[in-house]
């Protein structure tokens, strides 16, 4: 038998019991879905880390309270032991520092006549925009003298601004109530895209003057600092000014981070990357119990084929061709069912797309698409080698 017709007797084979075929695929189906949408996931999380550390620019310095370390544990979240004048006095050490903001940041509910809502109130300075890689859409940002006057004025995320206002009308010079006290509306972020949702951190901001939020929430330490530095290359020697200003402050290493978004980004993708490895490692014991399930139907099928197989050999069918037929017939399913669940794992993963970022790659695609091959060939090994040896003459008196 030639290898086209060996096909064409497997596929005749799944297609007269197509209820069983179609449970036998399934274990596979649900395992190549669930590796593909959370590879998808995982992938999509990861672009958008990059993206989002990339908008921030190569020639910025993050520095946060505490040690942070990514190999030990999350970062804990401690009060600095620095503060706001500190920060000004960072500014004022020279080349490659060009410029330092420090902010704050808490949890706020915000409301609107009868509307409620629950963000983020974030305290920066007049140069956040420089920094925080967004835009105004509407109004104004504060200036430096409304930050010297500790005007109550806020500019809204767009998250903010469709739950407080219905995502209807102009929101500048509208008064919100933001932990109690009044704020005037002077501006609107331009919606940016990512997160969950669709809403990254500052789409659920409202930004105030950071003197004006020290007020408001009674914090008078930086949860961060931004230093922005003459270029990617005077990181080390920026690092080296504001740690010996630290020193000469007596702190120590274990008082405050200096992190380069080059150095975060690749900490945070592997640790991405591990997680997605492990939830795909999960996700492919599916695939284990669907090969498990096709060797089993296999060997069903060999039995109740005894008589087939003997006719066949009666006819000059050798070994190899009955081995043949019943390993391509484990192979058709695993593929079939390898081909359904990567449709049905990129559906889901479009349809999420709308909420979350997902990106499914043709590297993803292939791997599912080998394993799944794969699991055929070695559960339905066996039960052709099994076919294979059996006896023309007793499998012709097979009952």
């Amino acid at each position: 038998m030639d290898t086209v017709e060996l096909v064409r007797s497997a596929a005749r084979a799944i297609r007269t019991n197509k209820t069983r075929s179609a449970l036998t695929t399934l274990g596979i189906i649900i395992g190549v879905a669930a590796v593909i949408l959370l590879v998808s996931i995982g992938n999509g999380l990861q672009a958008f880390v990059t993206e989002e550390f990339e908008s921030l620019g190569s020639n910025v310095l993050l520095i946060s309270p505490g040690k942070v370390s990514f190999s030990g544990g999350p970062p804990r979240n401690v009060e600095a032991k620095f503060d706001f004048s500190d920060v000004r006095q960072m500014g004022d050490l020279g080349d490659p520092i060009v410029k330092v903001s420090g902010m704050i940041s808490k949890g706020a509910t915000m409301k609107y006549r009868s509307k409620t809502y629950f963000g983020n109130l974030a305290g920066v300075g007049e140069e956040y925009l420089e920094f925080g890689n967004v835009e105004i859409e509407a109004g104004k940002f504060f200036s430096r003298s409304m930050l010297e006057r500790s005007q109550m004025v806020g500019v809204i995320g767009h998250k903010v601004y469709e739950e407080l206002f219905g995502g209807v009308g102009n929101p500048v010079g509208r008064e919100i109530d933001v932990t109690g006290s009044k704020v005037e509306v002077i501006g609107k972020l331009k919606e940016k895209g990512g997160g969950l949702g669709g809403n990254s951190d500052e789409n659920s901001f409202v930004l105030m003057p950071v003197t004006t939020a020290m007020k408001v929430t009674g914090i008078k330490k930086p949860a961060a600092v931004m230093v922005r530095i003459r270029d990617a290359d005077s990181a080390a020697a920026a690092s080296r000014k504001i740690k010996n200003y630290f020193y000469r402050k007596n702190l120590t290493d274990d008082d405050f981070t200096i992190l380069e978004p080059k150095e975060l980004l690749e900490s945070i993708t592997s640790f991405l990357g591990v997680v997605t490895g492990a939830l795909s490692g999960i996700a492919a014991i599916s695939l284990v119990v669907g090969g498990i399930g096709i060797a089993n139907i296999m060997l069903v099928s060999v039995t109740e084929r005894t008589r087939e197989i003997g006719l066949r050999k009666a006819l000059g069918a050798t070994n190899r061709d009955i081995l043949l037929q019943f390993l391509i017939e484990s192979i058709l399913l695993s593929v079939v069912g390898g081909g359904v669940g990567i449709g049905i794992g990129w559906g889901i993963s479009a349809i999420l797309r709308q909420f979350i970022e997902t990106a499914v790659t043709a590297g993803s695609v292939m791997m599912a698409f080998g394993v799944s091959a794969g699991v055929g060939i070695v559960s339905g090994l066996a039960p052709a080698v099994r076919a294979s040896r059996l006896d023309p003459i007793e499998a012709l008196r097979y009952e």
